[in-house]
């Protein structure tokens, strides 16, 4: 699992690809950040990190399908999948070195978001700091979020050996589960009770949650729970795929 992990993370900054991901990322929550009127945190008028949690998300459903799209579409093209399934590693420990390797990549592209963290404590009034409690329930929502949205991005990655469908197919099934159930509670035919469990099914009212600053049980469970039946799912499909091969 290690040397899959190596590998996978080696692969991906050995191009230029892997650095432009993450600049991208930084470079858009810059500008939304510091840059556009209609979303900077100097015109807020109080010290909050409030567009960046509101931002990254969106952000996210971009930058994280990019970073899975060629994990496992590439082996099943270049036929080293095949071969990977003879060596004497499990499904789980392919599957696991190679969402470690993803998720270490967000982690990554996360970090120099604390510079905004150090940035805006500086420009707050001494009386009126930041909220650290708000903050650090957002990251941890920031980082669940992630989990999942790799684990659905592995999964895409094994439904086909192209890159692009993958990276498609990601990116709607990742905005299905952060925005898609939320917009169906509004539908009026759901209004009544409906509206309410839809909603809970859907990622963005448990980041949301979680981004008040309690981390709640319930909320972490839900992440857990997508991520590992995604994962699973991704299982499900590499089998599937090797015997049909």
């Amino acid at each position: 699992m290690s040397a899959i992990f190596k590998k996978e993370v080696h692969q991906f900054f050995s191009s230029i690809t892997g650095y432009v991901a993450i600049i991208l990322f930084l470079v858009a929550n810059g500008l939304f950040l510091f840059v556009y009127p209609d979303t900077s945190l100097l015109d807020a008028g109080y010290a909050n990190l409030d567009g960046l949690f509101e931002m990254a998300p969106l952000i996210f459903l971009l930058l994280i399908p990019a970073i899975t799209m060629r994990s496992l579409a590439d082996e099943f093209k270049t036929g080293t999948m095949e071969l990977l399934s003879t060596k004497p590693v499990t499904w789980w420990q392919i599957i696991g070195g190679k969402f470690c390797a993803c998720i270490t990549i967000v982690i990554i592209a996360l970090l120099p978001t604390l510079v905004y963290y150090l940035a805006m404590s500086q420009l707050a009034a001494t009386n009126n700091g930041l909220d650290n409690g708000s903050i650090i329930g957002s990251y941890v929502g920031l980082f669940l979020l992630g989990s999942t949205f790799t684990a659905i991005g592995l999964w895409a990655s094994s439904l086909s050996s192209n890159a692009v469908v993958a990276f498609l197919v990601a990116i709607f099934t990742c905005y299905i589960f952060y925005n898609g159930f939320d917009a169906l509670s509004k539908v009026p035919v759901f209004s009544g009770g409906a509206d309410y469990y839809l909603q809970m099914a859907g990622i963005r009212y448990h980041y949301n949650s979680i981004s008040r600053g309690v981390i709640d049980s319930r909320d972490v469970i839900y992440f857990l729970s997508v991520t590992g039946l995604m994962l699973y799912l991704t299982k499900m499909s590499l089998e599937r795929k090797i015997w049909q091969g």
